[in-house]
This record gives C-alpha cells, sequence and structure tokens, in this order.
C-alpha cells in the first residue's frame, strides 16, 4: 500500500548514515573522551534494560522494538507524557523510567481495557517500587484528568480500537492536541490494514488503514513530521487476525509509527 513521503529513519538511524571514515574532521571529533566518571547516557536503553522489567515483556522486546519507538518519538528525562490506553502498562514503565524522578507519566485507560484484561496486570505492574512517578488515570476522554502542557503524548497500537467502541476520535485527537504544548509530540503507532480499510476492520482484524489515522489527526491541527518504517512487515498481508494462533503473531504484523507535531503558536 501507499505510504506518506514523510523521512522513513529515526534520528539514531539518520546519525548512523554519516561516513566518518570519509570526513577526518568528525572522525576526529568523535575519538574517545579522556577517562574518567563521563558515560554515556542513554535512558531509554537503560529503562529497556532495566533488571526489574516483568520476564513477559523483555520477551516481547524483539518484536516490538521499544527501544527503537521511543527514540522515534523522543522521549527524555523530565518529560511530562500521557500514556492513552495504556492497557496493562507495557510502555507505561518504559516511560516511567526514562522521564525519570524530575518527569511524570500519565497512565490513562477506559473502563474496556481495564474489564476486558487490563485491570489486574496494571495493578500489579504499577504497586512495585520505582514508578512513582506514574499518575494512574481510570477515566474516559470526557473527563480525562491531565492537564495541559504534555510534552508528548502516546498512543500505542489502540486507534484501531476506537471505531467499534464508538469513540469520538475527532474529540480525541482534539483533546490531544490541546493537552500537548506547542511543539510537543503525538505519537501514534498501529497495525495497518489494507488500502481502503479504513476504519472498518477495527474490531475482526483489530487494525486501521494508515491514510485514514493520519487524515484524522493532522485535522486536529498536528502535523505528520516523520514516520519509522521499524515495525514494518513485508511479508503482511494485512487481511488476518492479529490475534490468530493464540495471539502469537501479534507482535509480528506490518505496524506504522507516525510522529505527529502541534506547530508552535
Amino acid at each position: 500500500m501507499t505510504r506518506p513521503k514523510e523521512p522513513a529513519l529515526t534520528r539514531r538511524e539518520l546519525g548512523q548514515m554519516v561516513p566518518l571514515a570519509g570526513l577526518p574532521f568528525l572522525a576526529a571529533a568523535s575519538s574517545p573522551r579522556p577517562s574518567g566518571d563521563r558515560r554515556i547516557v542513554d535512558p531509554v536503553g537503560e529503562s529497556v534494560r532495566h533488571p526489574d522489567r516483568p520476564a513477559q515483556d523483555r520477551a516481547r522486546d524483539a518484536d516490538r522494538r521499544p527501544d527503537r519507538i521511543l527514540d522515534f518519538f523522543d522521549v527524555k528525562p523530565g518529560m511530562h507524557v500521557a500514556d492513552f490506553m495504556a492497557g496493562d502498562g507495557f510502555y507505561t514503565e518504559l516511560l516511567s523510567r526514562v522521564v525519570g524522578p524530575e518527569g511524570v507519566v500519565y497512565c490513562q485507560n477506559t473502563k474496556i481495557p481495564l474489564g476486558v484484561f487490563a485491570e489486574e496486570p496494571l495493578t500489579e505492574r504499577l504497586a512495585r517500587k520505582g514508578l512513582e512517578n506514574v499518575v494512574r488515570l481510570d477515566r474516559e476522554f470526557d473527563d480525562v484528568g491531565i492537564p495541559v502542557g504534555l510534552d508528548a503524548a502516546l498512543l500505542i497500537r489502540f486507534y484501531h480500537d476506537f471505531g467499534w467502541q464508538e469513540v469520538d476520535r475527532e474529540g480525541f485527537n482534539w483533546l490531544v492536541f490541546h493537552l500537548v504544548k506547542p511543539g510537543g509530540v503525538f505519537g501514534v503507532v498501529d497495525h495497518v490494514a489494507q488500502e481502503g480499510a479504513g476504519m472498518s476492520v477495527g474490531q475482526t482484524l483489530h487494525r486501521v488503514e494508515p491514510l485514514l489515522v493520519r487524515r484524522e489527526i493532522e485535522a486536529a491541527g498536528f502535523r505528520l513530521e516523520a514516520e519509522s518504517h521499524v515495525l514494518a512487515r513485508s511479508t503482511d498481508t494485512h487481511d488476518w487476525n492479529i490475534f490468530r494462533n493464540g495471539a502469537e503473531d501479534r507482535d509480528r504484523t506490518d505496524r506504522f509509527a507516525y510522529l505527529f507535531r502541534r506547530p508552535n503558536d
């Protein structure tokens, strides 16, 4: 299917394209620094590698690639971030450790994911030490309880459900636009549906057409800044339910990752 012609590489990938051997002045600048207490700070990588992460989360990392996704969305220490429809908190925990004690993560769910699969695992996750910067919000979108001025908002693999759950998508996108500060990020990841499918297979296949997502979010005022293909799967035919085979293939779909930005006022 046709994808928007925006940059497909993450910031990290773009940096890796520089041929240092052919640029002596860059090679010299990248030479090792004197030994001492300095070290490379990689909050995203350290969060993914944190020893307290559950084994079942780690088992999904190879296919979900959360380090690449959070790097692409440029999540940093000190940020205030909303994890919309956070489910069992897979990304909430990672975000918590990336933003650190100076940051805040708003972990939001409506009653449907909580009642279907998320209540017990999310409660267990957030009861562990080290996640004190997480604010749990079990609320609907009309009373979401998140203060304005967010640095970033994420919606991971849930936009496709908004159709059959009868969520006011125009209202939701407007809400996110006004919660995120000017220059802030709205990051969206979801499973690719076939061209022309729109929102029609959200309940049956748990997929959504990327072009529909882009149009609806841009209509709220966001601008699509970049797209990452780090979760792309060229072998995915886009016509099967992601929970087939006992959900064994749910992390092996073709997924799009869009980075939208609210323009500076």
